[in-house]
């Protein structure tokens, strides 16, 4: 995990996180090794004058310099909490589609997405558990070279422009 703290006339204003994040294939359709992709996990600000594209692009920047060896980075705008992934679009992501939501469940009083389930000794399979489906996110890939450029271009749709459905509550 890579963790960079952002700050403003000296004042912490938030982060933005990248890691392999939850899903352990990220990597493969790109035919890259793990070490190679990662995933933009967690933009928080609070109280910022920048704009969050020029941000990221520095966090981007900052990233590629530290990290020699990775090529792909990739993110999901969560059409669940009203996110097109305009932040992307503003930075020339290249917008590939949609990825498939994983379902949520209602575990001890709050909804857990279906991969901790296991980590918790239950299934999915025979679940006694409220289950709840999510809508799916926006997929946007940011390559750190040429060659990815190029492999990944033409994987690269039109941007969308307003979420179809509503959010699931």
């Amino acid at each position: 995990m890579v963790k960079i703290g952002v700050y403003e006339d000296k004042r912490f204003i938030g982060c933005i996180l990248f890691n392999y994040g939850a899903n352990p294939n990220l990597y493969k359709p790109y035919n890259l090794k793990q070490i190679e992709c990662c995933e933009l996990t967690r933009v928080a600000l609070n109280n910022h004058k920048s704009e969050v594209t020029k941000i990221i692009s520095i966090a981007l920047k900052m990233l590629k310099k530290q990290s020699p060896g990775l090529r792909l980075i990739i993110s999901f705008a969560d059409s669940n909490q009203k996110h097109l992934g305009i932040i992307y679009q503003a930075g020339n992501w290249i917008y590939t589609g949609i990825a498939k939501s994983t379902p949520q469940y209602f575990v001890g009083g709050k909804w857990i997405h279906q991969r901790q389930l296991g980590s918790l000794g239950y299934s999915s399979k025979n679940s006694i558990f409220t289950k709840r489906k999510l809508l799916d996110k926006y997929r946007y890939l940011m390559p750190f070279d040429n060659e990815m450029r190029k492999q990944i271009e033409p994987l690269r749709k039109p941007y969308p422009k307003k979420i179809e459905n509503a959010v699931i509550v």
